[in-house]
């Protein structure tokens, strides 16, 4: 009867995961679709999953030994289940503005069609230039790390949001959707992937060789120009709130590549207020902040440039 019970859970965890906490989880369907901008409702804890089973008629899950067998092994693999099972992995690398972070997920809108690849199968971004160009399906990045969604939830605000992969203007994009509110003393949602390929033998990338951080990006907004802010964390970062922040703006309504080299990165909270930046860097987020407003902000490739 244990492993009766230790395999259904195991069928279930394979199919199951959670993406980021304080985040609405986009419409699911065999096709992707283009999520409601229209906000969802508040939740404590989001989960974006798509979970297939076979029904028998009392409603139970049918499994089979040999499945049993493979999910279990692939849990393990995984380590969902098994001595790595029990560590928040989220919680443990910390998130940007968030002093709880989210949990992390597989899912793709596709359905489960890949899982992480051994970190041997990445190039690191700090080697290709590259953070992200969206080849790897939603949430992982092209450099081996992991998009997170995060809004002031996680401190007692009311912002709301998704984070999804959409096609926007012909683009494969990550795009990150709210309502920012300033109350509660909050006024945030953003998206963020750490940068290390792994971070538990060592959490900084140096990304001295480069000049800056590079976006391909998109927003939609009523007004001639739209603001954003890109932050970066690094060893001076202690604190939550800690981080060196630029601020762009862009016209809404057409896709942009733009620049922006280190030196207009700022301190902002202990720590950065009173170090020099240097680019040896933990995370990356970009982040509606500050202003309350809907939020349409779509990201179709990330890293670092070079003036040639």
């Amino acid at each position: 009867m244990m492993r009766s019970s230790l395999s259904a859970l195991a069928i279930i965890l394979l199919k199951t995961f959670d993406i980021a906490t304080g985040f609405h989880p986009p419409q699911q369907s065999h096709r992707p679709t283009r999520p409601s901008s229209s906000p969802q409702p508040p939740t404590d804890n989001i989960a974006l999953s798509q979970t297939t089973k076979s029904d028998n008629d009392n409603g139970s899950i049918q499994t089979d030994k040999n499945g049993d067998n493979k999910a279990m092994a692939f849990l393990r693999k995984v380590g969902r289940v098994g001595g790595a099972a029990s560590i928040d992995f989220a919680n443990a690398m910390g998130l940007d503005e968030s002093p709880s972070g989210g949990t992390k997920s597989g899912y793709h809108e596709d359905g489960f069609k890949n899982v992480r690849k051994s970190k041997a199968a990445y190039r690191p971004c700090t080697a290709s230039g590259i953070i992200d160009d969206m080849s790897e399906p939603f949430p992982f990045t092209s450099s081996g790390s992991q998009w997170v969604g995060i809004t002031d939830r996680v401190m007692g605000g009311v912002s709301r949001g998704s984070l999804s992969r959409e096609i926007v203007g012909g683009r494969l994009a990550n795009v990150l959707r709210g309502t920012v509110s300033l109350d509660n003393n909050g006024g945030f949602v953003q998206m963020a992937t750490d940068l290390a390929l792994d971070p538990s033998v060592d959490a900084f990338v140096d990304a001295g060789d480069f000049d800056g951080v590079e976006l391909e990006i998109y927003c939609e907004g009523s007004d001639d120009e739209e603001t954003f802010n890109v932050h970066l964390r690094n060893p001076a970062c202690q604190r939550q709130n800690s981080a060196y922040r630029a601020t762009a703006t862009v016209r809404p309504g057409t896709w942009v590549t733009l620049r922006l080299p280190w030196d207009v990165f700022k301190g902002y909270g202990p720590g950065p207020d009173v170090t020099p930046f240097v680019p040896t860097l933990r995370r990356l987020g970009i982040v509606s902040i500050g202003e309350a407003k809907d939020v349409v902000l779509a990201v179709s490739k990330v890293g670092f440039y070079n003036v040639i």
